[in-house]
């Protein structure tokens, strides 16, 4: 009875998770007119290529997925370098301070990020650095929850096996790419993971940034399509579709380095 509610609800939950999604790809297949229609479509339309031809018509949809896949990937490889880093400093280091400087970073992950953005667009006006990738890339290269995540995944590494490997006379550079990085690749995967979603996804910082359609990235693109009386669901469903489809292939490919990755440090011996 046990294992028939357990599957029972776990199909429930399945269902009800997957279906907004199943719905997103149909509707994106249809025009405007064939979404708002009563019974609502079920199966594939015929006006994707037609919506797809409209969005780049529209907003150059090709140039901001380009614009948002470099803007992610710059994002993910200096960020996640740094909280690489600084994870490893903070959990194999000692120095005075230390804790009082995490606590303080901690506090991060407590203040909204709205309390910043009036004085990071200063910031970037004073650094004439508006409406450029550096201007989303920079400001939140040391993400708290990156630091948080790999200091309590580097927190279970050894020290003994550090020890040795100095011992043997490595330096602190070679010790931390042949030592430390290679039982790390769990954690580091989850942390690819949450900084390129966190920078796909970004909306508030880009649209007060970014001041061109040229640079715009794909949520501003596809805010953009809402008119004031006016507008193209069909186009606006099919971009989100696309570009929700590198998102879910990234997350089926590495899933279990995620989860593997989240958890690591959560148990001490």
């Amino acid at each position: 009875m046990k294992k028939v509610m357990l599957t029972s609800t776990l199909l429930i939950t399945v269902t009800v998770v997957l279906v907004p999604f199943y719905w997103l790809a149909i509707a994106g297949t249809h025009s405007t007119g064939d979404i708002f229609g009563s019974p609502p479509p079920l199966l594939p339309g015929g006006h994707l290529l037609e919506n797809l031809a409209n969005l780049e018509e529209g907003i150059g949809f090709s140039r901001t997925v380009l614009n948002s896949l470099l803007i992610s990937l710059i994002y993910t490889i200096l960020s996640g370098a740094v909280c690489t880093l600084a994870g490893y400093g903070f959990a194999k280091y000692s120095f005075k301070g230390r804790e009082l400087l995490f606590g303080l970073l901690m506090l991060g992950l407590v203040i909204p990020s709205q309390v910043t953005l009036v004085p990071l667009f200063k910031m970037m006006l004073a650094l004439d650095w508006l409406n450029t990738y550096q201007a989303i890339v920079l400001p939140n290269l040391a993400l708290p929850f990156g630091i948080f995540l790999m200091r309590q995944s580097m927190s279970a590494l050894p020290d003994e096996l550090l020890a040795a490997g100095r011992a043997d006379g490595c330096g602190e550079l070679r010790l931390f790419i042949r030592i430390v990085l290679p039982p790390m690749r769990p954690a580091l995967a989850a942390l690819g993971i949450y900084l390129f979603l966190y920078q796909w996804n970004d909306f508030v910082w880009p649209l007060i940034a970014l001041r061109t359609k040229d640079a715009y990235t794909i949520p501003l693109a596809i805010a953009s399509l809402q008119g004031a009386t006016e507008t193209d669901y069909g186009q606006i469903l099919a971009g989100t579709a696309v570009a929700a489809l590198p998102m879910a292939v990234l997350f089926l490919l590495l899933q279990r380095h995620f989860v593997s990755g989240l958890l690591a440090g959560a148990v001490k011996e």
